[in-house]
């Protein structure tokens, strides 16, 4: 007797939906480890300009990470601090910041 493979079982589970990525945040490792405001890709330097990263005290900054499609790995920034006195968001916030992109990230 042979089995009708033409019919999936009721056990049979859908691919995985890809991961979806937010588009103002950096990853490392799947995580979200920081926020961004004013993201500006430069395809043509290969440079992403950031007007500021903010809540990034998980943000290896040795480490390459992810940023929408890219994988990038930030090489500059113009100011860094802790915490500003009234500031809206919290944890380290970097200002001025270039990334490097590095290629694509996998999906």
């Amino acid at each position: 007797m042979s089995a009708d493979m033409s019919t999936p079982s009721a056990d049979a589970k859908p691919p995985a939906a890809p991961k979806s990525y937010e588009q103002d945040a950096i990853y490392q490792g799947g995580r979200v480890v920081a926020k961004v405001l004013d993201a500006r890709v430069d395809a043509e330097a290969r440079e992403i300009h950031f007007g500021e990263v903010y809540n990034s005290d998980e943000l290896l900054l040795p480490d390459d990470c992810e940023f929408r499609e890219y994988r990038i790995l930030i090489q500059r920034m113009d100011f860094a601090a802790r915490e500003e006195r009234g500031a809206a968001h919290k944890g380290r916030v970097l200002r001025g910041v270039a990334a490097e992109i590095l290629g694509y990230r996998e999906q």
